[in-house]
């Protein structure tokens, strides 16, 4: 598991780079008339003028236009005579230069203030800068920040905004970028993605290289039979594992010793659950999780520390098989209410998933579900409410594949199946294809990057598969995550 490379750093300007809110609070509280509280400052702080004089019109009945002429006046000439670089602000900037880092400006003040200001700093030290002329919306939305990073061609999840307002860092969290915050007027709480610090002084291009997410590459994979049906199933196996660069794989039909074989010749770490169920991972497991005497059906967990200081819960699950709503829909054409009504059995189960996990994890654990889930979902066959995978999201529980990719339609993202095209019956009838196997996440600290289904190379159909590269009668899915920390 790597770390995202830096590419670019994003700084807000007002009380970040320089020592600005000081001279906005006062620039408000003399056109307001009255000294400001700390009930103001969510109005105030981190506002563009044209949001802050709207406030101010409702509160005193003046119009918006002309109270933002004047906070612009008095603000400028606050700038023009008073503009003081926050501690450590220009050391951090040429560091960055020196280390060929990319640096953006993304302030929710005006192009006017904006050039001011970057003339006193040095223009020459940003590369692009981003106002509040210079989209439709600015902070809290995410709107700035996507346009410094398109600016850039940076990816936002590879970046990392500096901010000193909560309205601010609400703006570069939204865009996706990991935040380092000095809080200039208000406090502000350290989260997932977030670091909190009192200055600017002692920060270095690697402190904020360090802050960025750790890649995470999760696999969920039905074996079928342990592999069995597929000659050199077990060194195929392997191959998969290592081409993906999977980190965690969470196994159904292990045959009862894959788990542990794939584990010792890979160097990793196992979690075999009963005859059916694995878990295996390059990273330590520290606990098992779930019921120790699960049977073929229902889900086991492993809870894997990564890099020697973050925990995450990572479970499999396989449901059962019958009766298989796709064929009672494609085959008998059972109206929703019946489709519904047959996933009983299933519902049961992932409830009982749904049981285990809460009772080992508290709200802030990431947690990650994978399994072969034996059910459509409701994301890709609206015309059915699929229970299964509603009663996982209602547990709040988000499907990362779809997350990577919303449109069912332009991304089906079947994995049933690479082998069957038509039904086992001998019928000669199409056999639906539908995405059973899902990388369900809980968005604690995890942020999906990529999601793609995984088929080594192009599979003979059924019969005729002991010669194929891909040992299984599923496609795997691939879920990379971006997993952020606390400091």
């Amino acid at each position: 598991m790597t770390r995202l490379p830096l590419q670019a750093v994003l700084f807000d300007m007002d009380g970040t780079l320089v020592d600005t809110e000081r001279l906005w609070w006062e620039a408000v509280q003399k056109v307001a008339g009255r000294a400001l509280t700390e009930a103001d400052q969510p109005e105030v702080l981190g506002r563009p003028v044209e949001y802050t004089a709207a406030w101010l019109g409702a509160a005193t009945g003046r119009p918006t236009a002309d109270i933002a002429a004047v906070l612009h006046r008095e603000f400028t000439d606050g700038v023009r005579t008073g503009i003081v670089p926050r501690p450590g602000a220009l050391d951090l900037l040429d560091a960055l230069t020196a280390a060929g880092v990319p640096i953006a400006l993304v302030t929710a003040s005006s192009r006017t203030v904006a050039d001011t200001v970057l003339t006193a700093l040095g223009a020459h030290r940003f590369t692009v800068s981003v106002t509040a002329d210079d989209t439709e919306h600015t902070k809290p939305a995410p709107d700035p920040y996507l346009a410094a990073c398109r600016a850039l061609g940076a990816d936002p999840s590879h970046c990392v905004a500096v901010e000193d307002t909560q309205t601010g860092v609400s703006s570069a969290e939204a865009a996706g970028c990991a935040v380092l915050v000095v809080p200039s007027l208000a406090p502000i709480a350290s989260a997932p993605g977030r670091t909190v610090v009192d200055s600017l002084e002692g920060v270095d291009p690697e402190r904020l290289r360090a802050m960025l997410p750790r890649e995470l590459r999760v696999l969920s994979w039905n074996l079928w039979h342990g592999g069995t049906k597929v000659d050199d199933h077990r060194a195929k196996q392997l191959k998969v594992v290592l081409d993906t660069g999977a980190d965690i794989v969470g196994l159904q039909e292990t045959g009862g010793t894959a788990a542990l074989e794939l584990a010792e010749a890979l160097g990793w770490h196992h979690h075999q659950a009963g005859a059916n169920l694995g878990i295996i991972s390059r990273h330590p497991i520290t606990a098992r999780l779930g019921d120790p005497d699960v049977g073929f059906y229902g889900a086991a967990g492993a809870r894997i520390r990564i890099d020697g200081s973050h925990e995450v819960d990572v479970w499999t699950a396989h449901l059962h098989y019958t009766p298989y709503g796709p064929y009672e829909a494609a085959f008998d054409k059972l109206p929703a209410a019946k489709l519904i009504a047959h996933e009983e059995v299933r519902l049961a189960q992932m409830r009982d998933t749904l049981r285990w996990i809460a009772q080992s994890a508290d709200i802030t654990t990431p947690v990650i579900l994978t399994g072969d889930f034996n059910t459509p979902s409701h994301l890709d066959r609206p015309e059915v409410e699929w229970p299964v995978t509603k009663a996982a999201e209602a547990a709040g529980l988000r499907d990362s594949y779809r997350e990577a990719h919303p449109d069912p339609v332009r991304a089906p993202g079947h994995t049933w199946s690479p082998i069957h095209t038509e039904h086992e019956d001998g019928s000669g009838r199409p056999e639906p294809q539908d995405r059973i196997d899902y990388v369900l996440h809980n968005g604690q600290g995890l942020q999906v990057l990529d999601s793609r289904t995984v088929v080594t190379g192009t599979p003979h159909v059924w019969p005729d598969v002991t010669g194929n590269d891909w040992p299984s009668d599923h496609a795997a899915v691939l879920t990379t995550f971006a997993l952020h920390g606390v400091e």
